[in-house]
């Protein structure tokens, strides 16, 4: 089985590559909405959060805000590293446990969208790591419509991540996703081609 690591900056495109993949046939595991899951149901967790950063994290029926959290911790580092102290080993421990149930049932390629991949020390499980890129005008204009995020809200969460350059420096492959979505899905296609070529017919 080969595990693909898809990572880049926040609104860089992962996702689009990602549907794109799995239309081609590859197992996506999202680690964001891992993430969500853990949120939702992990009782344990939801105690450790509110014990750390308080109720104001809280909806009004009392499920922790993703939104209040991200508020309270884009823009201050520490409050971030506490967060990520709580959650990214639980994400590790059930991305795991999901490869190696698609490993047993003979799946060929997984593809394991994380945004900070590398800064979370989760690369170890994967084959490639393959990055999207966009200017950053694109992705501030990606995180303004998709989230309503102001620019200061948008270059905070940016600056929480892993600066461009590294990412590139450790990527096997890197997908620009400054076209139109015709132009991307071609791109992702062709790549897919040159590393399974028997999925590929000759159109």
């Amino acid at each position: 089985m080969k595990v693909i690591g898809l990572t880049g900056v926040i609104a860089s495109g992962k996702s689009t590559v990602a549907r794109f993949l799995a239309g081609l046939g590859a197992v996506v595991i999202d680690a964001d909405k891992v993430g969500h899951e853990i949120l939702k149901f992990d009782a344990e967790v939801w105690q450790e959060l509110v014990a750390t950063f308080g109720q104001q994290i809280l909806t009004a029926d009392g499920h922790v805000s993703r939104k209040k959290l991200g508020k309270l911790v884009f823009g201050d580092p520490e409050s971030l590293a506490r967060l990520n102290k709580i959650m990214h080993p639980r994400i590790a421990e059930m991305v795991q446990r999901r490869l190696e149930n698609y490993r047993r049932e003979g799946t060929r390629v997984v593809v394991f969208e994380a945004p900070v991949l590398l800064e979370s020390g989760w690369a170890s499980p994967v084959d490639e790591i393959w990055v999207t890129v966009a200017s950053e005008a694109t992705v501030l204009r990606r995180l303004k419509e998709r989230a309503g995020f102001s620019e200061a809200e948008s270059r905070a969460r940016i600056r929480a991540q892993l600066p461009a350059g590294e990412r590139l420096r450790r990527a096997d492959i890197v997908i620009d996703t400054d076209c139109s979505l015709d132009e991307l899905k071609k791109k992702v296609r062709e790549i897919w081609c040159r590393l399974y070529s028997e999925d590929c017919d000759d159109d």
